[in-house]
């Protein structure tokens, strides 16, 4: 009765395990997929943590299965039942076995260590080919800033990047520790004031993934969010091109309009609007907030937390703190037909 009652026990936790595995293993439903995957390697660092993390589960299972095996051979095989008297020994100890309870998980460790240290010298190389893009990210509460230094190109929440081609991802912080994490793409690392930390990697599939700060950082740290384009070559070098030029703006009606109240609002004094001049003559143009150049044609707003509509852009502008708790933007008062005029000036930047 004690071994068919242990049985039916055994199975009931063999049986729970299993449905946990599955539930843990199961893919999103068709047509959908998760934003932070981190099972989906879009890119050479990306499959070499997935190859990594594959290798150190087929390790732990196998753990398993031995401790699994010896816990069944030692309850249902080398014990006695209640009342059964057992045999006595005069033996303290087993040289071989302390040894191998020692060796074994050494071993273990090292099958583990080896693989990740390789993998992390990898993503920081010494040098870099020629053709090496260099891509510096600069962290700020809450929003990322991508700077092009090879060709000048700035932006704020979207990186473009184009598709196998070694990229070069040096970063750095404008103010408390942040992190990096976009998990297609390139895994994770800390961005620290004061140090530059850096992670090197080629995309292999074309498409838009999703980033994240993953250290907290203040009040909006789960606010703080990007997107990645990987692109084609083709793709690269006219967004590019487009970044460089400047903003095909309306200079009609509303968007005229807007143009004024971006000047004579606070707007201009921390954003940067390539080829607008003098709106404020004494200041020294050390901007602190996003460049908003070709502000229209970014798919995302706030840290990449709204989609880019002209209802989100005015919700933004009327209460910042409200959508992103502790955001440096002043409530700027904006109201009716002037923040109307706004939203159609900013849309327009394309």
């Amino acid at each position: 009765m004690h071994v068919v009652r242990d049985a039916k026990r055994l199975a009931a936790w063999i049986g729970a395990f299993g449905w946990m595995v599955a539930a843990a293993a199961c893919s999103p439903p068709p047509g959908e997929h998760y934003p932070l995957d981190t099972l989906s390697p879009k890119s050479d660092l990306t499959q070499k943590f997935y190859d990594i993390f594959v290798e150190v589960t087929a390790l732990d299972i196998m753990i398993l299965v031995v401790v699994v095996v010896v816990f069944v051979l030692g309850v249902f095989f080398y014990s006695k039942r209640v009342g059964e008297p057992g045999d006595s020994s005069s033996k303290h100890s087993d040289v071989f076995l302390e040894m191998a309870w020692t060796i074994v998980p050494a071993i273990i460790v090292i099958a583990i260590i080896v693989p990740t240290v390789r993998t992390i010298i990898q993503t920081q190389p010494d040098q870099w080919s020629k053709d090496t893009l260099e891509v510096r990210v600069i962290a700020h509460q809450w929003w990322w800033e991508f700077r092009y230094p090879s060709t000048g190109v700035i932006t704020a929440d979207e990186v473009h990047i184009p598709v196998n081609r070694e990229i070069h991802f040096s970063m750095v912080s404008r103010d408390v520790i942040h992190s990096f994490f976009m998990p297609a793409i390139g895994g994770k690392r800390d961005v620290v004031p004061g140090q530059e930390n850096q992670i090197t990697l080629t995309a292999n599939t074309p498409g838009e993934y999703w980033g994240q700060c993953t250290e907290f950082c203040g009040d909006s740290h789960a606010n703080m969010r990007f997107r990645v384009f990987v692109d084609t070559p083709a793709q690269f070098e006219a967004w590019t091109k487009h970044q460089l030029s400047n903003p095909v703006s309306d200079q009609t009606g509303a968007a005229a309009a807007g143009a004024k109240v971006f000047a004579n609002a606070p707007c201009a004094i921390c954003h940067r609007i390539q080829g607008v001049v003098g709106f404020s003559p004494q200041y020294t143009y050390g901007f602190r907030g996003p460049d908003l150049t070709h502000f229209g044609s970014r798919t995302t707003i706030a840290g990449a937390i709204m989609d880019n509509t002209p209802a989100n852009v005015a919700l933004w502008i009327t209460n910042p703190d409200a959508v992103k708790p502790g955001a440096n933007m002043p409530t700027l008062g904006l109201k009716g037909q002037d923040l109307n005029d706004l939203v159609a000036y900013l849309e327009s930047l394309k």
